[in-house]
């Protein structure tokens, strides 16, 4: 018994083959059977021994008595078989449903880790596989009980697109369980950063484990949390992964976002699959010609730089050649509509072209409410895109100390940063930093591993900050971070003017880059504060008011200046979510627009 299920079955087989041969033998020796064949003297007892009926139609007293021993005996040994084989076959769909058994699928994306981001990624792959004609599969591999991930999917993701999700429960940092998900033959693998402490440490191992021995044509993405860590991880990854430095990620987009209400939402939609996404696709018949004319060359797609010889190229001037074999970088709504693309037929009108000499910058200033691991790069951020003269105010319920403050402040050119210990939720303490004096307040998630707690704090403060506003006159743009997309709505009470959602948006880049690794350096192309970024400009630096236009005369004015016109938002429906708050990217180049006051032009401008 102790070796198992299958040495089980074999010694009751042994047994009924013993019984069977001893009893026929007895027969045949007695000469008591209705035969004197041993074949059929074999066949009798066995039949005795699997089914007890068959004792019904003997006769003689030996015999029977021969054959009742037979059939006593099959009933003891097959009742013991029976409840061997059900035994095996309940622990073997137990196995099944902890999530041990084997993986056979090939070509899949494989997602390591589990964390609240799971949900949003699964959903972005699901849409991105939407338009593939063979069922996609994502498999998952977490230390979670199988059915409990099973559950919480199904309860989050009503609709997959036809996407099949399988879990599979294990470490990622355990080689055998990376085997368990065949993980040699999946496309594309996402390793989430998990909950709790030391995640890189998890990451980083996860990492060795998966590159211990090198896969051709597979590729990694993963998300740091502490970019301390961001080289170890890279190194790991012996240039298989691509590794997100999050905390810089979500910290250069709060910044961008602070200065150009709108930018969140911009972002959001570039970055996740649905709506407009980021494409790479080469065009023989752009080779040679300007940039400025493929700004033109597509009716539905707009073209925002190009990729040659794996260097990234957004927003170049107009008159910038297209290197031969290059590929365009292009914003469409699918990657179907790139590849069927048609010919811009649009003519623009110059007489419309409105030149607007860009005013100069005064200083700014800004106020960060919380503290977190990420508010020195969220300072730095702040320095590379804020005027000379500059400053911020940082104040949290538990500042660093001054140290800290002057090693991250060393390397600042523009801003001067000073702190001062005060609860962000305290009323008394807002109306004493004299909110007026400032252009913008950004409020940070404070650190904590309870995302209820510090999304409730950060919605807390923005309804005071708001309270205050109305109050006393103080204006100022008014820029949060959450941890939670459910807590977006709540935010809207407080009239924010720009929420980033950082887990969010993490989760969009890993599905993206799962799909398509060279998209990792167009998007850290677009978020660096030395290249070109989205900027919002009012449309009447662009062309005159009030006169109905085409969309291809918008791009045509802002080509004059060198910048790249991806879109365009209605002023009047700013506040209206479903009117997507008026953005509309990459409408096409005949579109009939009607320019008005506090309308604006989504550009890529290196200024």
């Amino acid at each position: 018994m102790a070796r198992g299920p299958s040495a089980l079955i074999w010694y009751l087989g042994a047994l009924v083959a013993v019984i069977v041969l001893l009893v026929a033998l007895l027969v045949l020796l007695f000469g008591v059977g209705p035969s004197d064949n041993p074949i059929t003297a074999v066949y009798q007892a066995f039949l005795h021994a699997i089914d007890t009926g068959t004792i019904a139609g003997d006769s003689g007293t030996n015999y029977i008595l021969l054959q009742l021993i037979v059939t006593i005996a099959g009933i003891f040994v097959f009742s013991a078989f029976i409840g061997v084989i059900a035994n095996l076959i309940d622990a073997r769909l137990t196995e099944l449903r902890k999530g041990r058994s084997l993986v056979l699928e090939s070509g899949h994306t494989l997602v390591l880790g589990w964390s609240e981001s799971i949900f949003t990624v699964i959903s972005e792959l699901a849409l991105a596989n939407e338009s593939r004609k063979h069922g996609a599969c994502v498999v998952v591999l977490a230390d979670e009980d199988k059915a409990t991930m099973d559950d919480e999917i199904r309860a989050r993701l009503d609709d997959l697109h036809g996407t099949r999700v399988v879990c599979r429960t294990g470490s990622p940092t355990s080689i055998e369980d990376l085997e368990l998900v065949n993980h040699a033959d999946a496309r594309s693998v996402i390793l989430l950063r998990p909950e709790g402490t030391d995640p890189d440490m998890y990451v980083i191992k996860s990492l060795l484990a998966l590159t211990r021995e090198p896969v051709p044509g597979r590729h990694i993405v993963a998300e740091i949390a502490d970019r301390r860590h961001l080289e170890a991880a890279r190194v790991a990854g012996k240039g298989a992964a691509e590794v997100l430095d999050r905390g810089s990620i979500a910290s250069r987009l709060l910044v961008q976002t602070s200065r150009q209400s709108g930018a969140a939402r911009i972002y959001e939609d570039l970055f996740d699959f649905e709506g407009h996404e980021v494409y790479a696709r080469a065009d023989a018949q752009l080779s040679g010609k300007t940039y400025g004319e493929a700004l033109l060359a597509y009716e539905e797609c707009t073209v925002i730089g190009f990729q040659s010889e794996g260097a990234v190229t957004l927003n170049p001037p107009a008159a910038t050649v297209i290197p031969e074999g290059a590929e365009l970088i292009s914003i469409a709504e699918d990657d179907s509509i790139l590849d069927a693309a048609v010919a811009g037929s649009a003519s623009f009108d110059a007489s419309a072209f409105v030149t607007a000499t860009p005013a100069v910058e005064p200083p700014e200033s800004t106020l960060l409410l919380g503290w977190n691991m990420q508010t020195a790069t969220v300072l730095q951020s702040l320095d590379d895109f804020a005027p000379d003269g500059s400053s911020a105010e940082i104040v949290a319920l538990n500042p660093p100390d001054e140290d800290w403050l002057q090693a991250a402040a060393a390397d600042f050119k523009r801003l001067k940063v000073s702190m001062r210990a005060g609860d962000p939720v305290d009323t008394a303490v807002l109306e004493s930093l004299d909110l007026d004096r400032f252009d913008r307040v950004i409020v940070v998630c404070e650190e904590s591993d309870d995302h209820d707690r510090a999304d409730g704090r950060v919605l807390l403060s923005l309804i005071h900050l708001r309270e205050i506003s109305r109050r006393t006159g103080a204006e100022f743009s008014l820029v949060s971070e959450l941890m939670d997309e459910a807590d977006r709505d709540l935010a809207a009470v407080a009239s924010v003017d720009d929420i980033v959602i950082s887990e969010q948006v993490i989760s969009y880049l890993l599905a993206q880059i799962s799909e398509n690794r060279s998209l990792a350096t167009i998007f850290d192309e677009l978020l660096k504060a030395d290249g070109s970024e989205v900027y919002l400009r009012p449309v009447g630096d662009y062309v005159k008011l009030g006169a109905e236009t085409q969309f291809a005369t918008v791009i045509a004015s802002g080509r004059e200046r060198d910048e790249t016109v991806i879109g365009y938002r209605k002023g009047a429906w700013s506040r209206d979510p479903e009117a997507d708050f008026g953005i509309h990217l990459n409408p096409p180049k005949s579109a009939q627009l009607l320019p008005v006051e506090g309308d604006s032009v989504i550009v890529l401008s290196e200024d």
